[in-house]
């Protein structure tokens, strides 16, 4: 269906919640090295609780691994620096949501080398509201992704 990808996630609820989230959904985990946690963190098991069992995911060493992997797929990445909003796309089964690091971001050679493919969930534009929780960026993209496919195989 849809793959959510993390580059290099720092923060182990965040990675659990989102493993939840893909198990839930039929979607697919890709996680790309280096992971700022172990695996066996109890607050990412925790966060995952038994839905570990029911997700597919994936580990890549690099951002171009995952690139390639996917050839062939619409990979859209996910910034407050995209020029379109996650609505504005059109998504197809088989696509790729990345979604950098949560102290971070995607890098900017990153961005820059695909800045068609940005994307960016409207947000105030006061400096304060600097970005969303990563669990719930990857929430609000991934089911606009789904809700365009149908919600095809959920019920």
């Amino acid at each position: 269906m849809i793959h959510v990808a993390l580059v290099n996630p720092e923060i182990p609820p965040n990675t659990g919640n989102i493993a939840r989230l893909c198990a839930a959904t039929g979607c697919t985990l890709n996680l790309v090295r280096p992971l700022g946690f172990f695996l066996d963190d109890k607050h990412l098991k925790r966060a995952g609780l038994d839905y570990w069992e029911l997700l597919t995911h994936y580990f890549f060493d690099s951002v171009a691994e995952l690139e390639s992997t996917y050839k062939g797929a619409g990979i859209y990445y996910v910034t407050t620096k995209g020029r379109q909003w996650y609505t504005d796309v059109a998504y197809r089964p088989g696509d790729v949501l990345m979604f950098g690091p949560e102290t971070a971001g995607l890098s900017q050679d990153l961005l820059a080398a695909h800045p068609e493919r940005c994307i960016r969930i409207p947000m105030l534009s006061d400096e304060r509201a600097r970005s969303l929780n990563l669990a719930n960026s990857v929430a609000i993209v991934l089911y606009e992704a789904l809700r365009q496919l149908g919600f095809e195989g959920l019920v």
